[in-house]
């Protein structure tokens, strides 16, 4: 069974401090190239061994708007990896996200001795986006659509019924639980 996750996963004008270095923006547009030719994966926490959703299969849906690089992804609930994702989500443990690219094309500006520099980000090829805990970028985020949480408790019924089958057919072996 899957569910539906979405949101933004980076947004256009806001100012990021990158590692205490610089300051960074994205440029409305720098995702248009990736979009069109990639074949872009959603992944846990930028683990590339916890994939949960790939824009190659449809389980993830990535568009510009006006506000950023918004993303609809069907979570598959039958995995552990998606069961976390829901769980953490749904409870808002995890709200937002992030993103992994290559620079393509940026400009810089300096602003004076008391300011970081800034990068402007006109380009990215990007490899990912993650549901994350710390993003670089705060004002991004991540939700469960809401026809899905009737789903979810659903799945949380039906894996204690299952849980409760298990433990009556372990009785019947001899083994106590």
């Amino acid at each position: 069974m899957t569910a539906e996750a979405f949101g933004y996963a980076a947004i256009f004008g806001e100012e990021a401090t990158i590692g205490g270095l610089f300051r960074e923006k994205l440029r409305r547009g720098c995702f248009a190239n990736s979009l069109e030719q990639g074949d872009i994966r959603a992944l846990y926490d930028h683990d590339t061994g916890r994939v949960i959703g790939r824009t190659k299969s449809g389980t993830l849906r990535l568009q510009e708007d006006p506000i950023g690089l918004r993303f609809e992804l069907d979570v598959e609930e039958s995995t552990p990896d998606g069961q976390t994702v829901m769980a953490l989500v749904g409870r808002q443990d995890v709200s937002q996200c992030s993103f992994g690219f290559r620079v393509v094309a940026e400009e810089w500006r300096d602003e004076g001795e008391d300011t970081l520099p800034l990068r402007i980000i006109t380009e990215v090829e990007l490899f990912e986006v993650s549901i994350v805990a710390w993003p670089a970028y705060d004002t991004t985020s991540v939700q469960l659509s809401a026809r899905k949480t009737h789903n979810r408790d659903g799945a949380f019924r039906r894996r204690s019924e299952s849980w409760e089958r298990a433990k009556t057919a372990m009785r019947r072996r001899g083994i106590s639980v």
